[in-house]
């Protein structure tokens, strides 16, 4: 699983945002889709003991859009311009939860993404369809300094020394001390 790039002060994922939910979401070559989990605050409810589903909402409306990034281009940004959701069942708070998002089709300006948030048995809770689009200079160019915070970086290095490495491995190759060494299959 590849991790995805957090910001500073996103209210999903930001680590600097003291009320938010702190989420990290990982690409999952093997299912292509996005993951992550979450267990959403008692502090969150719109009832006792029952999440709000303005938080719900934006759970499935951060990982439908993270979709976009299954290619590993973090680069790849978009927004969402129509989001529909179903509630299926309530779903807790303080509960350890699980939210996966896919991509459904894509045009040149714009894709249809899902999501849905799941209970530690998989029982859906709420779904959503989205239609989400690149976004405008000025969000995008918004978006340039957040990333130069560091962890977009290291997730870019990431990525690339797991291709290489990959690439080596394949080739029969592994490495020692620094060194490239052909090693007996």
């Amino acid at each position: 699983m590849i991790k995805q790039p957090t910001s500073r002060t996103c209210f999903m994922c930001g680590r600097d945002n003291e009320f938010g939910l702190k989420m990290v979401w990982y690409n999952n070559p093997q299912s292509n889709q996005v993951e992550a989990d979450v267990t959403i605050p008692e502090h969150f409810n719109g009832y006792p003991g029952i999440a709000h589903g303005g938080i719900i909402a934006a759970i499935l409306d951060e990982t439908s859009g993270r979709a976009a990034m299954l290619d590993g281009n973090f680069d790849n940004l978009f927004m969402t311009l129509r989001l529909n959701l179903t509630f299926r069942k309530p779903t807790p708070t303080d509960t350890p939860l699980k939210v996966v998002g896919s991509v459904e089709s894509t045009g040149k300006r714009s894709m249809k993404v899902s999501a849905k948030l799941l209970l530690p048995d998989n029982t859906t809770t709420a779904e959503c369809q989205a239609t989400i689009i690149k976004p405008t200079g000025e969000i995008y160019q918004a978006w340039q300094k957040e990333k130069n915070s560091g962890t977009s970086k290291t997730i870019k290095f990431q990525i690339s020394l797991l291709k290489d490495l990959t690439a080596i491995a394949k080739q029969g190759y592994t490495m020692l001390y620094g060194k490239y060494r052909l090693i007996s299959l």
